[in-house]
């Protein structure tokens, strides 16, 4: 029983890391993601049972994430440096460390950029999510 779990929970970690990473794979040089935990909750979302992904963003000067969208909502705070947010046809804002922001469910995420040309920016996001859901960031390319 203890193996089917591990195995389980192992196959779960490894698939949401995937999709973090597929996200960072395409074209988006200077952006390393990390996740830094994953829990079942119990919680429901859309009827569905609810996954956190906890994961930390670290973005060189000047790198720039492409438009995406994410599968539940996202809670962020910027660590370190300067994080510029657009959200949907909103203007875009520059955050500053210690600043926090929220994304609603499938809401575009057009601008995400490290704004520096001198100095990094961490960010750390908190992603609600389903536990069956295959990705939990989507390109915009692929929601076309």
């Amino acid at each position: 029983m203890k193996i089917g779990i591990t195995l389980t929970l192992g196959f779960v970690l490894g698939a949401g890391a995937l999709a973090l990473a597929q996200h960072a794979q395409k074209g988006q040089e200077g952006i390393a993601i990390e996740v830094l935990a994953e829990r079942e909750i119990q919680e429901v979302l859309d009827g569905k049972p609810a996954q956190a992904t906890v994961v930390q963003l670290t973005l060189e000067p000047g790198a720039s994430g492409a438009p995406h969208r994410h599968a539940g909502p996202v809670f962020g705070y910027v660590a370190e440096g300067e994080f510029e947010l657009g959200l949907a046809d909103q203007a875009a804002q520059t955050l500053k460390a210690g600043t926090t922001f929220y994304e609603p469910t499938g809401i575009l995420h057009r601008v995400s950029r490290n704004p520096s040309t001198k100095h990094r920016s961490r960010v750390i996001a908190l992603l609600l999510h389903a536990r069956d859901a295959k990705r939990i960031t989507i390109p915009e390319s692929e929601t076309k």
